[in-house]
């Protein structure tokens, strides 16, 4: 997914609930604009954290994956040498 679907997905998602906020309250929605405006502003950066710990979530997790791929080979190959011995 990429950075600009991720921060604006979430900051849809903060107006999103800034509008249930105000409802609950039974409040005009589109009383306070700078409101939906700090609700967007701070999912849409909750967001780019997010993108940003999945990214090296995903780098790290690729890592682990070869160095275990690369000790299981170093295993099998110790196993062909001490069955040929």
């Amino acid at each position: 997914m990429s950075l600009f679907s991720t921060v604006l997905g979430f900051s849809f998602f903060g107006l999103a609930s800034r509008f249930g906020q105000l409802a609950i309250q039974k409040r005009n929605v589109m009383d306070n604009l700078t409101g939906h405006a700090l609700a967007m502003g701070a999912f849409g950066y909750f967001g780019y954290w997010v993108h940003h710990y999945e990214t090296r979530t995903n780098e790290f997790l690729e890592l682990k994956r070869a160095e275990a791929a690369e000790k299981k080979a170093r295993e099998e190959e110790a196993k062909a040498a001490k069955a040929q011995a």
